[in-house]
Order: structure tokens, then C-alpha cells, then sequence
């Protein structure tokens, strides 16, 4: 049977001692977390040990013990290493030994309680301590189509890992402190801190806790009964701005919430939504300082009036190609004619109604402009609400065009069951046999010609309006596009990967050190990291689809019967 040692590299040249860490008998392994130095009191020994296992719910104990023939020369050590075992009485009692300056070790075990010993071929594995404490085991993302042997082979990684995590407390202490027990691990030199985070620390505690009050003003206003009356909720509901702003300021609450995350999960989520705001505002700022520098608002007020004009124009040559003879089409007269002027009408209505809000535009986009300092995100969602204001005549032409054109079809579609002998039972919801009489027949015989002649040319305004309306929603959803990226995107953990990628592990390797006959293989276990792809999917924070998700079969459908598309925005519908 073979028997794994992991040794942290941090204690190769620690002083003779012996050797605590934490037996795992399913898999015949011993995982080492700290060397204790000569002198030392068995019992204070068992008695910090005992202290360390009630807080870290590990079982540590002493498992062997541990020469360094370069730095003690005196034969009788190492008797007095293997009577040391009956007083700890550890099964297997595991000694491993430096030989000076050579490049093997010796690694044995003692097994005074067993009527057979056998022989145990011994692998001595090298972890980096600071890396495997610091770092989270991340599972299979897809496991049901992994195989049994890997899935086995991670179980036993994390409980490496976990017993080197949790053992933290362990840690804690240096050869500076004046304990009766001196310990060699990866902090043994000094306890790594930093002034700065401390301070920050300290500092967090009273912002978290303006923060939620603030949070929690706002929060009662946004529930109050005022925001409930009609056009104060219709506007919320479908303005983008609104949702985003909601949306962020539940990140806000996640963020100042002074309740601890219990899970690594629960961290990187906090940590990656305090980094996404961070950014987010960070880039809204400079948004802000480029629209207000060298006065670009005056010149973004001074080219929005001539654009809407030149629009409108565009739209007024394309009703009157469409009032003539477009592409040779032979179109009815008399519905061209009166669809073509009740659409210029409009677009009348329209120029007038921009050219009286633009002594106010300047002061508007000015106002406007300030709300970049609230995020890049919310200056995008505005960006897309002005977008939809800005053509709301061409949404209007759309929902003339497809009402018009869904109502022609589906009135062809019921004439066509009445040929047929068939009728829609709406109480049913389903297609019965009906006799009709010669009136009924002759009426829908009628009726069926004239919307068959007409259909023409509704469907061609219908097609081309919705043309214009489906450019419009591109543009707007590859806004949305860039805020979901920039709500969803982990970038603390995608840092994090780039900067010290050991602590989104996702696995190990190992490679050969030494090995000899007689001597015990030695390993270096290396952590491998997290793709990126991998780190996006696992820690993508949740974001809010401003459109629902209709298929390309779906999409074809409603326009073939001209159901509107993505109408307004459908709020509440959350993408994970």
C-alpha cells in the first residue's frame, strides 16, 4: 500500500522537531502543516493542539517526526525522534530525515502496535503552504459528464486543500511570539499584514454602515405609495434607466450588507460586484469629464436638431415614394393615399414637437450628462432611453403598420375557415365544423376579396416600417448588450486569474523531483489554474434582460402575423 506524505516546502530547512498535521485514513495520507522545535512539553504539545482542533474542527495531531542532519549532529536524535512516538502513539508513526547536504531524504514509518508490519512504499509530496491555504478547489463545472475517477480524484484534493484552509489559526503565529511552542510554517518569519488594508478595514465599518442607511432611505421611498400611482409606475416599469438603477442598487445593499459571507462563493460575489460598481462609476466619470470639456454638450444640442430634421426628411421622401408606384408595384389607390397622409401627418406633429423642445435641449443633455457619474451603465440605459423617445414616431408607424396587417390576417384566416365549413371555438380553443347558410357565404365571400386586395399594399408600409423599427432595436439591444457585459462580467475574479491565478484552482499536477531505489519518490504538486472561460461562467454575476429572448422560429412567426416585437421593455426577467 502506499502511503502519501504532503509536505509543505516552507519547513525543508526547518530545525529537528516533530511533525503535526492531520491523518486522512480514507486515503492513506498524511497532510503536514507545521514543524515544532526542540524544546518543547508533550503536554503543552497535545494541549495546543486540542485548542487547535476546537476551532478548526480539523484532527490535528502529531504524526511523526522530523530530522535535519545539517543542523543537529548528535547520533542519539534520532532515538530519541522514534521514543518520542510512544509518547504521542501514532499509527503510523512517520519519520522523515535530512542527510546533510544531499538531495534525497529518508522517509520511514514505525508501526510498534501492528502484529504485521508490512512494508509501505512511501510518496513524498511537496505543496507551496502560502498557495494551497490561499486558494479555493474549484469542481468540474460539467460533472455528470466526467468520469468516476476524476471526480474521486477531486474529492481528495479538497480535502487537502480544506484541511490546509481551515487549519488558518495554525498560522497565526511566529517565532517572534513568546509562547512556550515554536512552530516553522509559511508565516513563521512574520504574519503578513498590510497597514493600508487595515486601515481600510477599520475605515469600511462606519461607511457600510452610512451606507445602509442611506441605502435604506432610498429603498422606503422606492417602495412608498407615491411611486405606485399610474404614470409615476408606468415610467418605471418601462424605462431602462429605472431598471438599471434598481438594479445597482441592490448591489449596493449586497455590498454594505455587514452580514459575512460564508462561502467562497458568497465572496467573490461581493468582491466582484464592489469591483464591477467601482469600474463602472470610474468610467462614468471620465464619460462626464469628456462631455463637459471644450463645451461638446453645446455641440451635441447644436447637431441633434438638424439630424432629427434630416430624419424626418428621409421618412417624408420614403412615404411619398411609397404614395406613388414603389419598385412598379401597382398599389390600391385610395389606401394609399389615405395611410401615406395619416403618416406625414405625424411626421408633422413630430418636427413640431422637437422644434419646441429645442430652446430646452442644451439644458437637458447638461443635466443629463451629470447622471454619468452614477455609472457608464446608467449614462448607456439613458443613452438608450433617449434613442427610444427620439423615435418613438417611427415605433408609433410600426404599431400602425403590424395592427393594421395582423388585423387583415387575421381576418383572411377566419373568411378561409368559413369556406371551408370550419369555425374557431373560442370556448374550446379549437377548429369545428359549422354550416353556414348562402347570406353568411356570400357576405364572407366579399369581405375575404376586399381584405385579399388590400393586403397588398398594408403589408408593404407594414414591411417597411418594421424595417425601420428592427434598426432601431439593434441599436438599442447592442446597448443593453455592453450593460449586461459590463453588469455580468466578473472582473475581480478575472483579475484575480491574471494576477495570481493559484487562487482559482482547478486542479493540480505533479512533477517528478527525485526518485532512486530505496529512497522515496519525491513530488512537487503545482496548482493548476482556472481557464478564463471557466472563471466568466463560474462567478458571472446575475444581470436583467431588457428583452425577452424569443427564438429565430418564434421571431419569423410574429412577423409573418404581425404580432409586435419587443414592444417596450419587459422588466423582471432575470438572466443568471
Amino acid at each position: 500500500m502506499v502511503l502519501k506524505v504532503f509536505f509543505p516546502s516552507c519547513c525543508s530547512s526547518a530545525e529537528s522537531g516533530i511533525l503535526i498535521g492531520r491523518w486522512i485514513s480514507g486515503q492513506n495520507s498524511a497532510v503536514i502543516l507545521a514543524v515544532v522545535h526542540f524544546p518543547f512539553i508533550p503536554v503543552q504539545v497535545k494541549q495546543y493542539l486540542s485548542e487547535v482542533q476546537q476551532v478548526t474542527k480539523v484532527s490535528v495531531s502529531v504524526l511523526g517526526s522530523w530530522s535535519n542532519s545539517k543542523q543537529e549532529k548528535e547520533e542519539s536524535l534520532s532515538e530519541f525522534l522514534e521514543d518520542l512516538g510512544t509518547i504521542f502513539s501514532h499509527e503510523p508513526w512517520i519519520q522523515i530525515s535530512k542527510e546533510g547536504n544531499s538531495k534525497f531524504w529518508s522517509c520511514s514509518t514505525l508501526q510498534k502496535h501492528s502484529n504485521n508490519p508490512k512494508e509501505e512504499e512511501i510518496i513524498l509530496v511537496y505543496y507551496d503552504q502560502r498557495k494551497v491555504m490561499l486558494s479555493h478547489l474549484h469542481s468540474p463545472l460539467d460533472t455528470a459528464t466526467s468520469a468516476d475517477h476524476e471526480a474521486d480524484d477531486a474529492s481528495k484534493l479538497s480535502a487537502i486543500f480544506d484541511t490546509v484552509a481551515k487549519s488558518k489559526i495554525l498560522f497565526m503565529t511566529d517565532r517572534y511570539d513568546d509562547g512556550p511552542i515554536k512552530l516553522t510554517h509559511w508565516q513563521s518569519d512574520g504574519v503578513e499584514a498590510s497597514i493600508i488594508v487595515e486601515l481600510m478595514k477599520q475605515a469600511s465599518v462606519p461607511a457600510c454602515m452610512l451606507l445602509t442607511f442611506l441605502l435604506s432611505l432610498i429603498s422606503g421611498i422606492c417602495r412608498s405609495r407615491v411611486l405606485k400611482f399610474w404614470p409615476l409606475s408606468f415610467l418605471w416599469s418601462k424605462l431602462s434607466t429605472c431598471e438599471q438603477l434598481g438594479h445597482r442598487l441592490q448591489h449596493l445593499q449586497v455590498i454594505s450588507s455587514n452580514k459575512k459571507a460564508q462561502t467562497q462563493t458568497q465572496l467573490m460575489r461581493k468582491a466582484n460586484i464592489f469591483v464591477s460598481l467601482l469600474i463602472d462609476v470610474a468610467l462614468g466619470i471620465l464619460l462626464m469629464s469628456w462631455l463637459y470639456r471644450k463645451n461638446r454638450i453645446g455641440h451635441l444640442a447644436d447637431t441633434l436638431i438638424p439630424v432629427a430634421d434630416h430624419v424626418a426628411e428621409e421618412l417624408q421622401d420614403l412615404l411619398q415614394w411609397l404614395m406613388g408606384a414603389p419598385a412598379g408595384l401597382k398599389m390600391n389607390r385610395a389606401l394609399d393615399q389615405v395611410l401615406g397622409r395619416f403618416f406625414l401627418y405625424h411626421i408633422h406633429l413630430w418636427i413640431s414637437y422637437i422644434h419646441l423642445m429645442s430652446p430646452f435641449i442644451e439644458m437637458i443633455l447638461w443635466y443629463v450628462g451629470l447622471s454619468a457619474c452614477l455609472g457608464l451603465t446608467v449614462a448607456l440605459c439613458i443613452l438608450s432611453d433617449i434613442i427610444a423617445l427620439l423615435t418613438f414616431h417611427i415605433y408609433c408607424f410600426y404599431v400602425y403598420g403590424a395592427r393594421l396587417y395582423c388585423l387583415k390576417i387575421y381576418g383572411l384566416s377566419s373568411l378561409w375557415r368559413l369556406f371551408r365549413g370550419k369555425k374557431w371555438n373560442v370556448l374550446r380553443q379549437r377548429v369545428d365544423s359549422c354550416s353556414y347558410d348562402l347570406d353568411q357565404l356570400f357576405i364572407g365571400t366579399l369581405l375575404f376579396t376586399i381584405l385579399l386586395f388590400l393586403l397588398p399594399t398594408t403589408a408593404l408600409y407594414y414591411l417597411v416600417f418594421t424595417l425601420l423599427r428592427l434598426l432601431v432595436v439593434i441599436v438599442q439591444g447592442l446597448i443593453h448588450l455592453l450593460v449586461d457585459l459590463i453588469d455580468s462580467l466578473p472582473l475581480y475574479s478575472i483579475i484575480l486569474r491574471l494576477c495570481r491565478s493559484y487562487r482559482l484552482a482547478a486542479g493540480v499536477k505533479f512533477r517528478v523531483l527525485e526518485q532512486q531505489d530505496g529512497k522515496p519518490l519525491r513530488l512537487l504538486m503545482q496548482i493548476n489554474p482556472l481557464s478564463y472561460g471557466s472563471v466568466v461562467q463560474t462567478y458571472r454575476l446575475p444581470t436583467y434582460s431588457c428583452y425577452p429572448k424569443d427564438s429565430w422560429t418564434s421571431l419569423c412567426k410574429k412577423l409573418f402575423l404581425g404580432e409586435l416585437i419587443y414592444p417596450w421593455k419587459h422588466k423582471g426577467e432575470k438572466q443568471d
